[in-house]
């Protein structure tokens, strides 16, 4: 069993980034509970997967974001509300090893979901410039890319807000898929 110091270990390697209304900060098991109420819910996996997750599989999830910090030295964040300290997302950089054309194998990917009462508050475009603004530093002097269902054009516009611009129409498990790239900026 997992001892509340180890869970205090694993998260010291995630970097805590703060921005006027935000903190983003590693996940811990506590989060397990937040997650998978926000990955349950139909609204916010309608453009992500098409359907809500079950609490095994945002379990493996959580799992793997954890292991992207231990591995590759990124991976996501929880995004709280600095007044509440209450979950309202998650933010950050990973390698899916996708099977998509053309590959992004070399090239993190940038991701944000957020909680239905979340959204529509610019949570999403503040997390994502606190993100890339880390991206900009730690995988310089390489690019970061997205992917995005074509109908979902609240992400579509946060990811422009952000600085990433259409690459390009792919398919990814069978749906119609945008990639979006980003250079670094100075």
């Amino acid at each position: 069993m997992m001892t509340a110091r180890m869970t205090n270990i694993l998260q010291v390697a995630v970097p805590v980034l703060e921005t006027a209304r935000l903190k983003l900060r590693g996940h811990g098991l506590p989060d397990f509970i937040s997650c998978a109420a926000m990955w349950a819910d139909p609204q916010v996996t309608q453009f992500i997967g098409g359907k809500p997750l079950t609490g095994e599989e945002s379990w493996a999830r959580l799992l793997r974001y954890v292991g992207h910090w231990s591995l590759l030295g990124f991976g996501y964040w929880v995004i709280e509300e600095k007044e509440t300290g209450k979950f309202v997302g998650e933010v950050g950089f990973a390698d899916y090893k996708r099977d998509l054309q053309p590959s992004l194998d070399g090239i993190p990917e940038i991701g944000w979901v957020l909680s239905s009462q979340a959204q529509g508050k610019g949570y999403a475009t503040e997390a994502v410039r606190a993100a890339t603004a880390w991206g900009d530093v730690h995988f310089l002097p390489g690019k970061t890319a997205c992917i995005i269902h074509p109908e979902n054009t609240l992400s579509v516009r946060v990811a422009e807000k952000c600085g990433y611009r259409q690459a390009q129409s792919t398919t990814y498990k069978g749906r119609p898929t945008l990639m979006f790239t980003r250079e670094p900026q100075a």
